[in-house]
């Protein structure tokens, strides 16, 4: 006699035994959506702190209406820092696949308050341990995009010869190279170094997720990525290019014992390892999505009218190498709850 079949197994949207697949990645625009629609109305009122309380509440609410089972490993934070969408939380609906989520609901908080450009909202998925667990310090990082021989990127070797290797990879002259770095102090004699070399520099308030991400698109005319910041954002852009076959390098750094301990509660040991793409991003099963909240280098801002907005985002898969563009005009007589409405 056949058993007759659960609710669970006769929809494969509710079995817990798939994978994160193709129709996941659609559906999670709707979450980098909602949260660049709502810290889009605090777009240069000077509140960081409501800015990025607006796209987290909606964030969190756009992921709870998902089918799966999903833990982020790379949040706002730890959960006696943050009230939600903190390291380790559970989120969806608790069917489906078992994904790790590393997530930036507004990477530029600053960027927004000001009215700045490349401020976005940003969600990246992978199968379970699919993410290094980086924690909240920073990372010295170095990335190229598409189509570039990965052992040209050295950490350790001087600027000048590295730029030179890049030059001869894409058949340029150095003086044609442009290299994005975060205007810091700490990068002083690195901008030294690489107009020494005879490169050209763009320098960025903030935004270095935005900046990797312009890696993957050569009309961005954007060469390579270098310097220190953030160490999660260094996982979110290194998901961006695992997408898309660029080459990034990350080398952890901590100001303190306090971070030290912090890594190795997420079981890092090695403090002087050095990660490659893989290692930021091990899963061959990643999926990325942003969307912008103010105009950038890769992505515009979004543009509100009388009830309504349009929105513009980025998705993209490794395990097939596709990217879409989606533009997306948004109806707030029509669409309630976390996307964003009046105030």
């Amino acid at each position: 006699m056949m058993r007759p079949m659960s609710s669970e197994s006769k929809d494969p949207k509710l079995s817990s035994n798939f994978t994160m697949d193709r129709n996941l990645a659609l559906e999670v625009v709707r979450v980098t959506e909602a949260a660049a629609l709502a810290a889009a109305k605090e777009i240069g009122r000077g509140d960081e702190k409501k800015a990025d309380a607006a796209a987290v509440d909606a964030m969190r609410a756009a992921f709870n209406s998902l089918y799966m089972r999903g833990r982020i490993v790379i949040g706002e934070g730890e959960r006696d820092e943050a009230p939600m969408l903190y390291i380790g939380e559970e989120v969806g609906l608790g069917r489906g696949p078992e994904i790790d989520i590393a997530l930036d609901p507004l990477e530029g908080t600053t960027i927004t308050a000001n009215g700045g450009q490349n401020a976005l909202a940003v969600v990246a998925m992978a199968d379970k341990g699919g993410f290094l667990n980086a924690p909240d310090t920073y990372m010295d990082k170095i990335a190229v995009g598409p189509g570039i021989d990965p052992d040209i990127l050295d950490l350790d070797a001087p600027i000048e010869q590295t730029l030179a290797k890049l030059a001869r990879e894409k058949n340029m002259d150095i003086q044609d190279l442009m290299v994005c770095i975060l205007d810091r102090p700490r990068h002083e004699a690195l901008i030294n170094n690489v107009r020494k070399a005879g490169a050209r520099i763009t320098l960025i308030q903030d935004g270095d997720v935005s900046a990797v991400i312009s890696l993957t698109d050569p009309d961005k005319g954007i060469d390579m990525y270098v310097g220190s910041g953030g160490a999660p954002e260094g996982v979110l852009a290194a998901a961006a290019l695992k997408c898309t076959g660029g080459a990034m390098l990350g080398r952890l750094t901590f100001r303190n014992d306090t971070e030290r301990a912090r890594a190795e509660r997420w079981g890092i040991t090695d403090f002087d390892k050095i990660y490659d793409l893989n290692g930021l991003a091990p899963s061959d099963n990643v999926m990325f999505a942003a969307t912008g909240v103010t105009d950038g280098t890769m992505l515009r801002g979004v543009r509100r009218f009388a009830k309504g907005a349009k929105t513009h985002s980025i998705v993209m898969r490794s395990t097939s190498g596709t990217i879409r563009e989606i533009e997306a005009t948004h109806n707030f007589k029509r669409k309630t709850g976390f996307y964003g409405g009046e105030h």
